[in-house]
C-alpha cells in the first residue's frame, strides 16, 4: 500500500520567514527537505493569505532575480497617504509599459523629496536622508568601489504583497531620483529582502564610513 506524503506544516514554513527575513524558495525547501515546486506552491498562497510578501530586483542585474519572501506584518493602506499610493498602484500593471511609468514617477518623486532637502550634505547622505524619512531606517555600508544602503524596515510590505512590480519599481525610481537630484551616477539597484535586516540598495559610488 502506498504512503501518503506527510502534510506540509505551512505553519512552520511561515515560522521560518518570519526568522529568518527574506529568503528564497530554494533556500525553504533546503531546509525543509522537500521540493522547491511544493514549497513555492505554499509560499504563494502565504502570499495570497496576505501574510508574506514578495519582491525581486527590479532592474540592473544581467539576470531574472528569484523571488524572496518576508512576513507582512503591518497595514500600510490604513492611512490616507496609504490608501493615495494604492491607487496609484492599481493603474499600475505588471506589463512593461506600466513598469516604466512607475520607474518615472519614482524618479520624479525622488528628486522632489530630494530637492525639500538641499543642503551640503553628499548624495548618499542626501539619499538615505529621503529613505529616512519614507520610513525605511536605512543604514550605510561602505566598502571599496561599491556602497550598500541596508532598508531595515518597510512600511510598504502590504503594498508589495499586493503588486510586488510595481512597488518595487517605485521605490527604485525614487532612489535613482534622488541621486540624480543630487548629482550623482544614478545606477542604482534595489534588491528586495536580499539580507536579513530588509533590502538592499547596491551604489557605484563609495559613500561615508558606516556610523
Amino acid at each position: 500500500m502506498a504512503v501518503s506524503p506527510a502534510p506540509v506544516d505551512r505553519a512552520a514554513i511561515l515560522d521560518l520567514v518570519r526568522t529568518a527575513g527574506g529568503v528564497t524558495a530554494a533556500e525553504v525547501a533546503d531546509h525543509a527537505g522537500l521540493p522547491v515546486s511544493t514549497i513555492r506552491d505554499h509560499l504563494d498562497a502565504l502570499v495570497a493569505a496576505g501574510l508574506l510578501a514578495k519582491a525581486r530586483a527590479s532592474g540592473g542585474l544581467p539576470y531574472r532575480p528569484a523571488w524572496r519572501y518576508r512576513a507582512v506584518t503591518d497595514d500600510p493602506t490604513s492611512s490616507a497617504y496609504g490608501r493615495l499610493l494604492t491607487a496609484v498602484l492599481e493603474h499600475l500593471g505588471d506589463e512593461a509599459a506600466d513598469r516604466a511609468v512607475a520607474d518615472r514617477v519614482g524618479r520624479r518623486w525622488g528628486g522632489l523629496l530630494a530637492g525639500a532637502r538641499d543642503d551640503d550634505r553628499d548624495p548618499v547622505e542626501a539619499l538615505v536622508a529621503v529613505l529616512d524619512a519614507l520610513g525605511f531606517t536605512p543604514r550605510v555600508a561602505a566598502g571599496g568601489d561599491t556602497t550598500e544602503v541596508w532598508l531595515r524596515s518597510c512600511p510598504y510590505l502590504g503594498l508589495v504583497r499586493d503588486h510586488p512590480d510595481a512597488m518595487c519599481r517605485l521605490h527604485a525610481g525614487v532612489i535613482r531620483g534622488a541621486l540624480h537630484h543630487s548629482g550623482a551616477d544614478d545606477d542604482a539597484v534595489l534588491e528586495p529582502f536580499a539580507a536579513p535586516e530588509g533590502c538592499v540598495v547596491r551604489l557605484r559610488a563609495a559613500g561615508p564610513d558606516p556610523a
